[in-house]
């Protein structure tokens, strides 16, 4: 591909928004909206594989989303466990280790099974890691992860003053996977949702107007074009790696 960027990030995640304005555009029901969100999730992941990016992690259902009528939960549920029915063998095919944050175990059970299926079958990918926000949101992630410290402390096995980054960033769900390097949100929402906010601190920002069932391969490229022209400070004038300690990153430009 000779308009590949030469410089890519290591890890891209994705805010999917729009599935249901782009089906009431077309006068259609939203269930029609999140079964063609799906099939821009399965174009996204394939081409991410092909470019050689190496994780990517999609906002698939927040805690939130537990508040939408209960005929549109329990669709996306239905539809969830046969994404990962359907899509498992092509999975491992691609070479794509599949991984889940959030509350996971307050999923149904038959999600949570499928779940476990899918991450046994393709735990040996070595090309991507897909990594699937369920029941997620960033709040809940932070409290989660202080719950956790403070059990340790409570139990003798940590010292308060021994908490820092590092160690809050190693509870947290997303313990072992490196940070984003580039946000993306479609649908032209500027805001984070709730999505990754302590690990997306020095990522890039890209939001495009574009309703994710139509965000496909040539629609990533020019995210990713983008984020190859832009020169990442993390609030110093190098582009050096991000800062550990206390310092701030800069802000970034959208």
């Amino acid at each position: 591909m000779d308009d590949l960027p030469q410089k890519l990030p290591s890890h891209v995640a994705i805010v999917m928004d729009g599935n249901g304005r782009w089906a009431q555009r077309r006068g259609l029901p939203r269930t029609k909206g999140h079964m063609a969100g799906a099939e821009s999730a399965r174009k996204v992941t394939e081409a991410c594989a092909e470019l050689g990016i190496s994780y990517l992690t999609l906002y698939a259902f927040s805690t939130e989303n537990w508040q939408r009528p209960a005929a549109e939960v329990k669709f996306l549920m239905r539809q969830l466990r046969q994404f990962l029915v359907d899509r498992r063998s092509e999975m491992v095919e691609k070479g794509v280790r599949l991984h889940a944050i959030g509350r996971l175990g307050e999923l149904p059970r038959a999600v949570q099974n499928e779940l476990q299926r899918s991450r046994e079958a393709t735990a040996g990918g070595n090309k991507l890691t897909l990594t699937l926000a369920l029941n997620y949101g960033g709040r809940p992630e932070i409290v989660d992860a202080c719950r956790a410290l403070a059990a340790k402390v409570k139990a003798g096995e940590l010292a308060p003053d021994d908490i820092d980054e590092q160690r809050l960033a190693a509870s947290l769900y997303t313990a072992g996977l490196p940070d984003p390097d580039l946000l993306i949100r479609t649908a032209g929402e500027m805001r984070l949702s709730n999505f990754l906010l302590w690990q997306v601190s020095y990522a890039e920002l890209y939001v495009t107007e574009v309703l994710w069932p139509d965000f496909g391969k040539e629609e990533l490229l020019d995210a990713l074009r983008e984020f190859a022209r832009r020169e990442r400070r993390f609030g110093a004038i190098s582009t050096a790696a991000p800062p550990s300690g206390d310092k701030q990153a800069g802000r970034t430009r959208q």
